[in-house]
């Protein structure tokens, strides 16, 4: 079954009590038990629930997966990952990370005597150098958000396996279409539904997808414990979206590299980084492992002031927090994003005040660089 049919058919989409095209939001806390010596499937939707396990389904079918967990959030399916480990622990992550992710594993963690060593992970060897006989995992984010760094998964991978580690991987950006992680052999896929999978701007989501048994047990059984589920109505929303997405990353990715390419060539922009690029330094690997350069771009304005005529000036993009709806939506992350990070850790990470990332959406591409043209020119 091709991608733009399994988005829609590869999972049961039609309520099989009713035959209704669209599953019902079983908008219910709890449900009647006529004999109370029968084992019930649901019985309170903390546990489980019909519109939320039909999401399950779906997000098993685009990621190949066996197993998959709905959360309230993106930094909740994170969250449930790592609260997972134990005092003495030691996790290796990329340095380059999301602002959300990098608080947790700075501020929280520690708490529970977890460590984490941030490493360049452009290079594979860093992650090797990097274990210690506490080490219980790899944390990978690529391309890395937002400066779109590129981490080679086979070699890293490999390099857990031998040191029988487990991988967890944010693959926020490329999606299960644009990169099967899981297939790679991640152990744990990690995505912010929020973005690309809904595509709507409407819902704060997130999955975990998985192959190993042990390790979906543990999830569910902290998305219980915790209380940090998906709700009915978000869950319907995203498998609402869910059926429109091969299309909308298709459109995005391609109106990006075409983005990338113009930005690239313009005299008013310092840098641009996006894998498809062939001048991004790790485009080649970023290639073998991903079908295409993505649909989030980043370049650099130089300054805060010409961050900031732009911004002014540009009228398609939403200015805003987020990304992955099918508008496009333009962040400023020295701000937004990375607003939870020092001034050092941001410069450490590339967010300099020049910095921004867009979220490249489906409109037509002319009117986009029309309106980045004319934005731009104001920049003196």
């Amino acid at each position: 079954m091709k991608i733009n049919t399994k988005v829609i058919h590869g999972y049961p989409m039609t309520d099989k009590y009713t035959g209704s095209s669209s599953i019902p939001i079983y908008q219910s806390s709890t449900y009647s038990q006529t004999n109370i010596e029968e084992k019930y499937k649901y019985i309170y939707s903390r546990f489980s629930n019909p519109s939320r396990d039909s999401l399950s389904d779906a997000i098993c079918a685009i990621e190949n997966a066996q197993y998959a967990e709905m959360f309230s959030s993106g930094m909740a399916a994170i969250s449930a990952i790592l609260l997972n480990f134990s005092q003495g622990d030691h996790i290796v992550a990329c340095k380059s990370i999301y602002g959300g992710s990098f608080q947790l594993m700075t501020e929280f963690l520690p708490r529970y005597g977890i460590s984490v060593s941030f490493v360049d992970a452009t290079d594979p060897l860093n992650y090797a150098n990097a274990i210690n006989e506490h080490t219980k995992a790899f944390y990978i984010e690529t391309p890395s958000n937002p400066t779109l760094q590129i981490t080679d998964l086979k070699s890293v991978i490999s390099i857990a396996k031998k040191n029988n580690l487990i991988t967890i991987c944010d693959n926020t950006f490329m999606t299960p279409l644009l990169s099967d992680v899981l297939s790679l052999g991640i152990d744990f896929s990690i995505n912010s539904a929020t973005k690309f999978i809904n595509g709507h701007s409407d819902v704060i989501l997130g999955t975990v997808a998985t192959n190993n048994e042990r390790y979906a047990e543990m999830l569910h059984k902290s998305a219980v414990a915790i209380g940090s589920i998906a709700a009915p109505f978000d869950s319907w929303l995203t498998m609402r979206g869910l059926k429109s997405m091969a299309m909308r990353v298709e459109r995005s990715s391609e109106n990006a590299q075409k983005l990338a390419e113009h930005l690239e060539k313009h005299s008013k922009v310092k840098h641009v980084f996006y894998p498809g690029l062939t001048s991004h330094p790790n485009h080649q690997i970023h290639m073998s492992q991903s079908k295409n350069g993505g649909m989030v771009v980043s370049f650099d304005l130089d300054n805060y002031d010409n961050v900031k005529t732009f911004l002014d000036a540009v009228r398609i993009p939403l200015v805003a927090v987020s990304l992955g709806g099918i508008e496009s939506i333009i962040s400023y992350p020295r701000i937004m994003s990375h607003a939870c990070l020092s001034e050092e850790e941001r410069l450490v990470q590339g967010v300099t005040e020049g910095l921004l990332r867009f979220s490249v959406g489906c409109e037509d591409i002319d009117d986009i660089i029309v309106d980045i043209d004319n934005a731009l020119a104001q920049i003196k």
